[in-house]
């Protein structure tokens, strides 16, 4: 008789100590956050991720009522970085900002150090717009049939960049030479910064990237712009084709930026995420900002942005098959 009361007395402590942990998180995820909250940005700056993350960065801050410190950490096309945050506690402080290479990047490396589904949580879409080919000035195209000419002529020879292997643009690059039946050589950089530094000063010819990285210099002239690979040509580069437009069939690489946080990190946690980026691109001059760099602003729930990543998972995987990329 003793022992079963004794046995009951320390299982009832220890529900007790249960029922006491998830009240302390509750607790805990409903007064987050109470110190800054880290933004891992997986590509160096200057590019299009980290200057998306730099628009939203302070609205979010006032939204959250604590200040958002940006960490670049580029490589592997975004890989290192986003290893980093799956690794990181669960508590909310960590928010990877990502491009969608997140869900290329399964599809065309063998082995990743992290799960895209099983490891991250959806918070919320952030803004979405074309990746943009461009050209160094002296290079001697006009036109992508120019290009695709000069491919002919030189198989094998003409090289073009991208912001690492996996990535929007080097899935339209190679998108773009698969449907012409041209071989071209696909440097891979580790950011849009160092691409476009590189295109301007003509140590590679072509460059597909997002139109954040590029949209300064082919205003000023630095570098021309040949296509955009969405569907609808880019407001901000209204003159500027569609890959579709030039006979391109079913061309389309959506580049999107959105945030996620480690798995196990609160639901009420993710809400708060969720709410403060909603507020944040409808904060007065966010979307003008945005369409200054040619993103549209977004917003959207975290299961939308849950469905988004199931669907691409499965269509970029079938494109890298096709198409024979992999890492």
């Amino acid at each position: 008789m003793y022992k079963t009361k004794s046995l009951i007395t320390v299982l009832s402590a220890f529900i007790l100590t249960l029922g006491n942990f998830g009240l302390a998180q509750h607790v805990n995820a409903q007064s987050w956050p109470t110190k800054p909250v880290k933004f891992i940005v997986p590509y160096p700056p200057g590019g299009g991720t980290d200057v998306i993350a730099r628009i939203v960065q302070e609205p979010m801050s006032q939204a959250l009522g604590q200040q958002i410190i940006i960490e670049n950490r580029g490589g592997a096309g975004g890989s290192v970085g986003t290893a980093l945050a799956a690794q990181a506690p669960a508590d909310g402080y960590t928010v990877l900002f990502t491009l969608s290479s997140h869900t290329i990047n399964p599809a065309i490396y063998p082995k990743l150090a992290f799960d895209t589904e099983k490891d991250f949580l959806p918070v919320s879409l952030v803004a979405s717009l074309p990746q943009i080919l461009v050209a160094n000035p002296n290079f001697p195209v006009k036109s992508v049939k120019d290009v695709i000419e000069l491919a002919k002529a030189k198989p094998g020879e003409i090289p073009y960049a991208s912001v690492g292997n996996g990535s929007p643009g080097h899935f339209a690059g190679s998108m773009m030479a698969g449907s012409a039946g041209v071989k071209m050589i696909h440097i891979p950089y580790k950011g849009g910064g160092p691409a476009v530094t590189d295109t301007i000063g003509g140590q590679v010819p072509l460059l597909w990237v997002s139109i954040p990285a590029a949209a300064t210099f082919v205003k000023s002239g630095k570098l021309k712009a040949l296509a955009v690979s969405t569907v609808n040509r880019s407001p901000l580069f209204p003159d500027v084709p569609t890959m579709a437009e030039l006979g391109f069939k079913d061309f389309e690489v959506d580049s999107w930026y959105a945030m996620f946080v480690p798995a196990k990190t609160p639901k009420p946690i993710i809400e708060t995420l969720y709410k403060a980026a909603i507020k944040a691109l409808d904060q007065p001059g966010i979307k003008d900002k945005l369409m200054a760099q040619g993103a549209v602003a977004v917003g959207s729930t975290p299961a939308q942005l849950g469905e988004t990543v199931s669907k691409e998972l499965v269509k970029w995987r079938q494109v890298a098959k096709e198409a024979g990329i992999q890492m």
